[in-house]
Parts: C-alpha cells; sequence; structure tokens
C-alpha cells in the first residue's frame, strides 16, 4: 500500500483540519479526486479594490477550520476535492500586466480617450493579450479535467477568470443556463477598453451559444446600457434585482416562492456563477467592488438547494472575486464546499 492510499484509509473527517496543501485538508490528489478546484490568481483588470488576486490563497488557507459534515450531502468529501498548486505562470502574468492595466484604468478616470495615445493603445493590447493567455489557460486545464471524468470548480480572483472554464463545459455539455449571483450585472461591452474586463464576463459568456439562459439574483449596481441588454434579450436574460427580491419579502411574498420563480427559468444543466459581492457586504468586506444590501448567505444555499431539488443538475462552478482577508476566505471555502457537495447530487 502506497503513502497516498494509506493516508486516504487512516483519515478522519470528524478529527483536527490539517494543513496538507489541499482544500480543507482533505487526503486527495489530482489522480483520485472527483472534483478538481482551480485556484485563479487573476486581478489584471479589476477598477476598484486589489487584493482578489490573492483569493484563492485565502481560500486554501482556511478551509482546514471547516468542519465537513454538510446536510445535503454528508459524505460529500468523499467524492475526492484537490485543488492544484497556483499557477507561477498566472501569479508571474498577473503581477506584470496589473501594472499596464493600472495605466489605462487611471486615464479612462481621468476621461483621457485611449485612442489619442499610441502609448496607451499599445499597452491596452498587450493587457487584452494578456488577459486571452489567462482564459486560454483556464480552458485548457478545465477540458483536461473534464476529459477524465472529473467536475471541475474555479475560485478567484476577478470575475473574469471562469470564462475559460464555460467555454470548456460548452464543448462537453449541450445545453445549459447559468445561475448568476452577483452585485453586479457584469454586461459591459469591453469596459475601460478591457475586452476581458471583469465587469464583461456575462457579456462575453453569452457569445457561448451553448449557454441558452442567463439567470441573474441580487444585482442592485448597473448602467442604463446594461439595462437595454437584459430587456432585449428575447429573455434569455432574466434578472432579479436585489430591490425588487427585498420588495416582494417586504409585502409578503415567501422565500420559498421567489426561489420556485428564480429556478423555473433555467434549463435541466445549470451553471452556478457566485460573484461574492452578490452578498452582504459584511461577508466580503475585502471583496473588488463591495455594494451595500446583499442576500444572505443562507438564502443562497436555500437556492442552490432547490435547483437540485427540481430534479436539475448543477454542473459546475466558479466562486469569484474573493478578497484578500481571512474572513473572506473563510466564507469563500465554505460557499465552495457547499458547491461542490451539491455536485454530487
Amino acid at each position: 500500500m502506497n503513502n497516498r492510499n494509506k493516508s486516504l484509509l487512516d483519515f478522519n473527517p470528524s478529527s483536527i483540519g490539517i494543513e496538507n496543501g489541499n482544500l480543507y485538508g482533505l487526503p486527495y490528489f489530482y489522480e483520485n479526486s472527483g472534483i478538481i478546484v482551480f485556484g485563479i490568481p487573476w486581478e489584471v483588470t479589476v477598477s476598484y479594490k486589489t487584493g482578489t488576486g490573492l483569493g484563492p490563497l485565502r481560500v486554501l488557507e482556511a478551509s482546514p477550520q471547516l468542519d465537513l459534515y454538510d446536510l445535503d450531502n454528508p459524505h460529500g468529501w468523499k467524492q475526492g476535492i484537490f485543488m492544484p498548486s497556483i499557477s507561477q505562470f498566472l501569479l508571474t502574468l498577473n503581477q506584470k500586466f496589473r501594472k499596464k492595466a493600472l495605466k489605462i484604468i487611471e486615464a479612462t478616470e481621468k476621461n483621457i480617450d485611449i485612442k489619442s495615445c499610441e502609448q496607451l493603445q499599445q499597452e491596452l493590447i498587450s493587457v487584452n493579450s494578456a488577459c486571452q493567455k489567462m482564459v486560454d489557460w483556464v480552458d485548457e486545464q478545465a477540458s483536461a479535467a473534464i476529459q477524465v471524468g472529473k467536475k471541475v470548480g474555479i475560485v478567484g480572483g476577478d470575475h473574469s477568470v471562469p470564462l475559460g472554464y464555460i467555454q470548456a463545459l460548452a464543448r462537453h455539455n449541450n445545453d445549459f443556463g447559468i445561475l448568476h449571483i452577483d452585485a453586479h450585472a457584469d454586461l459591459r461591452v469591453d469596459y475601460q477598453g478591457f475586452y476581458y474586463s471583469h465587469a464583461s464576463i456575462m457579456n462575453n459568456v453569452l457569445k457561448i451559444p451553448q449557454v441558452i439562459k442567463l439567470v441573474q439574483v441580487g444585482i442592485r449596481d448597473f448602467c442604463e446600457e446594461e439595462t437595454v441588454i437584459i430587456r432585449s434579450s428575447n429573455n434569455r436574460i432574466i434578472t432579479y434585482y436585489d430591490s425588487y427580491l427585498k420588495k416582494s419579502r417586504y409585502e409578503g411574498v415567501s422565500w420559498y416562492e421567489q426561489c420556485q420563480k428564480i429556478i423555473s427559468n433555467l434549463p435541466e444543466q445549470v451553471y452556478i456563477s457566485f460573484d461574492l459581492d452578490g452578498l452582504d457586504p459584511k461577508l466580503c468586506p475585502h471583496t473588488g467592488t463591495p455594494v451595500a444590501g446583499g442576500l444572505n448567505l443562507e438564502a443562497v444555499f436555500y437556492l442552490l438547494k432547490q435547483v437540485i431539488d427540481s430534479n436539475r443538475k448543477i454542473i459546475g462552478f466558479d466562486v469569484s472575486e474573493v478578497g484578500n482577508g481571512e474572513w473572506d476566505g473563510n466564507v469563500g471555502a465554505r460557499i465552495i464546499y457547499k458547491l461542490c457537495c451539491l455536485l454530487g447530487l
């Protein structure tokens, strides 16, 4: 018996969490895991607070503090959950091109036309190229995992990070929908000039034909252009604004009833895109673009379980915009574990 098999046989899920370099201190490796969670240390185009590039590391560090018994899937950990080492390639790329992107961001905030400055135009081209490399890396890694029968999760990093994974899922699945938890609609077109801006992720996702439905929940910070895109989508995009959800609750509509309405728009296969800023900021104080208001975590978990109870299937997920804080990492780790457990149902 090799050491890997012995560590799994000896593992006690009720014991102390071990800091062994893997999520939750689980004794799994890539080869014997059913779920691979890729940490993407990326925040090149963030337009407000930095720090989400360290989100995956904060999740990893906090994860051994979690207890593993989940009421929805008590033995969910037995699927095997593994987080590969954070890519040095992406770390280096992020550090280099964040500096270049910042020049462009500062220029746009001073109302400088990028097209009027040759140097800024070249910087923009190089940043978009670097972001494309990140998307391609995620696509390649996710596709390789899917091809050998593994399920995949993504932890970021700004919200641009899951695009490559969603592209990979589209090549391996027929039509599916996205349940999008967020404070922002993320439908901006090339925000600040960046094709792969965190604020443009859903605009880019909708270019994938297999994504037949985008259902957004908790949206409370958006621009007029995005509302036009939503209204003109022929119901491909259904948006549940946070203020409307709260109004319904105040007027006596139960969260169960609201969840049933939300879920009714989703197809059989569902991908979860969970931006932490969709939550009340007390749960994500260091996220990239915090917004007052938001959802309680228990309410989101209830919604996710209702997806399963409706005989729909969760096929993958991302948890994005985890901030550079211990509490942010703790909350992020709990969300990822819940999603991993639901993947097994």
